[in-house]
């Protein structure tokens, strides 16, 4: 697949809705927008043990004429506001827009943004995790060779899916650091 540079680093791909913020039907209005504690928490320690972070997202949404791209813009420029006072950057972010019945690469659990962010930053993806809270983030962990660690969820979802199930972004960030960090 691809070689792992030098300087290449660790990542923790994220999915957004019920994995970093509150999940909310369709998400399209910024003051909807929450992030949980446990969450800031559980990136503020992975930043600190080096992993990158990475959102890849699907909204079909867009596709589905539930809100715009401006919408999704408006709700991602408040997640970003509400991290960064938290003292959290993420390194990328990618969106897939399209309706599950499109047949495109990127929407999850295709590989296409897991891809895209390969070629686009030195990842060392002997080290790097999916964290979701879908069947198609676990599924997505499985097509592309990562672990995946679900976020359990009133979804109806499959933990056999999953290398671990966790109850809360912070559980999941714990396991990270305990079984997939890099040792120095």
């Amino acid at each position: 697949m691809w070689q792992a540079a030098a300087e290449a680093r660790p990542c923790v791909f994220i999915d957004r809705d019920g994995t970093v913020v509150e999940s909310v039907h369709y998400l399209r209005d910024p003051k909807d927008v929450s992030v949980p504690p446990e969450v800031i928490e559980g990136l503020h320690l992975l930043r600190q043990a080096g992993f990158m972070l990475i959102l890849v997202s699907n909204q079909s949404g867009i596709a589905r004429g539930y809100f715009s791209y401006a919408d999704l813009l408006a709700v991602h420029a408040r997640m970003i506001e509400l991290f960064e006072a938290e003292g959290i950057v993420l390194d990328d972010y990618y969106y897939c827009p399209h309706a599950p019945d499109s047949g495109c690469a990127c929407r999850k659990p295709e590989t296409g943004m897991l891809q895209t962010a390969c070629r686009e930053h030195a990842i060392d993806l002997e080290h790097s995790v999916m964290v979701g809270d879908a069947d198609c983030d676990m599924e997505l962990a499985s097509n592309f060779g990562l672990p995946g660690l679900l976020i359990l969820s009133e979804r109806h979802t499959d933990p056999t899916l999953a290398s671990h199930a966790c109850q809360d972004f912070l559980e999941a960030s714990q396991i990270i650091l305990r079984e997939y960090a890099p040792q120095h």
